[in-house]
């Protein structure tokens, strides 16, 4: 008994002194500054796009909502010996494009107009059918745990005069069902093309031009797009996509374009945006802040 009051009592004696030694404020770090990010940068990048044979690239770092340092590295078109400019060079954003179709989706549930838990069949002009005795639901898209098999087949193309119907390219190419709905992670790009669909045909706009009107307008992004093949006033500002950068002819890849109907997976082009999709020149304030910004958009 003695011993363990002896053991209370000095625990007791130890414990405030824990809670002031927890509550001494941290010194301050060093702070973070545009010179310094760009001395690390410029080491960097000119290296490991030479090391990788790429061609181009642009870095934005964002702190507290604000541009802290945006700068472009190597060319947008190596035969024009054209640089890539953090303010005017389009990059495609590929998956992050399907950024624009969730919020596009929640927009239509804040509205009512959709239910994140109902059947996507009562969206659809044609049937999902039930797999493992559960129905697909606009949850399972988002989340991507509808089951799906992933494919890219027939997302791709290098003709612009072979765009594809949405409609016709889901039913085209239907998934195998591996998992039962709601039980497994399963990275699919049919998922998000179906909600795209759907946005479609809830909202009676086409993908592109809701995207636009609803998302992209809103939010000042002038130079961001998600059509297919690109408008007239931002073609000329497309970087060329290369296989390698050097080498005979460099090499040059040929046009992929996401079709009309892979829209919704990854249609976007983007200045200052990683990834392969969406087209744009966008402040990268508002393409940071898009995801929360563009949910509380308020449009006609």
């Amino acid at each position: 008994m003695k011993i363990c009051l002896r053991f209370l009592l000095m625990l007791n004696a130890l414990l405030p002194l824990s809670a002031e030694e927890h509550t001494t404020p941290a010194a301050p770090g060093p702070v973070m500054t545009a010179t310094d990010l760009g001395a690390l940068f410029d080491g960097i990048m000119p290296l490991q796009l030479g090391s990788n044979d790429i061609a181009g690239a642009v870095v934005v770092v964002v702190k507290d909502g604000q541009v802290l340092f945006a700068k472009g590295y190597g060319y947008a078109n190596v035969e024009a010996r054209k640089p890539v400019s953090p303010d005017d060079t389009l990059f495609r954003v590929g998956s992050v494009s399907k950024l624009f179709t969730w919020t596009a989706v929640m927009q239509l549930v804040e509205q009512g107009r959709i239910d994140l838990d109902a059947d996507v069949n009562r969206y659809l002009d044609f049937k999902i059918p039930e797999a493992f005795g559960q129905p697909v639901t606009v949850r399972h898209l988002m989340t991507h745990t509808a089951g799906f098999e992933d494919s890219l087949q027939g997302l791709f193309g290098s003709d612009p005069k072979q765009t594809a119907d949405l409609r016709a390219l889901l039913l085209a190419h239907p998934p195998a069902r591996i998992y039962a709905p709601g039980t497994t992670p399963a990275y699919s790009n049919y998922g998000a093309l179906l909600a795209g669909y759907i946005v479609q045909r809830v909202s009676g706009e086409d993908y592109a031009t809701y995207v636009q009107r609803h998302i992209l307008a809103p939010l000042g992004m002038a130079h961001a797009t998600a059509s297919q093949p690109l408008p007239a006033s931002l073609a000329p500002l497309m970087s060329t996509g290369y296989a390698r950068a050097s080498g005979e002819g460099h090499l040059r890849r040929p046009p992929l374009r996401r079709s009309r109907a892979g829209l919704p997976s990854g249609p976007c082009q983007s200045r200052r945006a990683p990834g392969h999709g969406l087209a744009d020149a966008v402040d990268p304030n508002q393409l940071n802040l898009f995801p929360v910004e563009a949910g509380l958009a308020q449009t006609n």
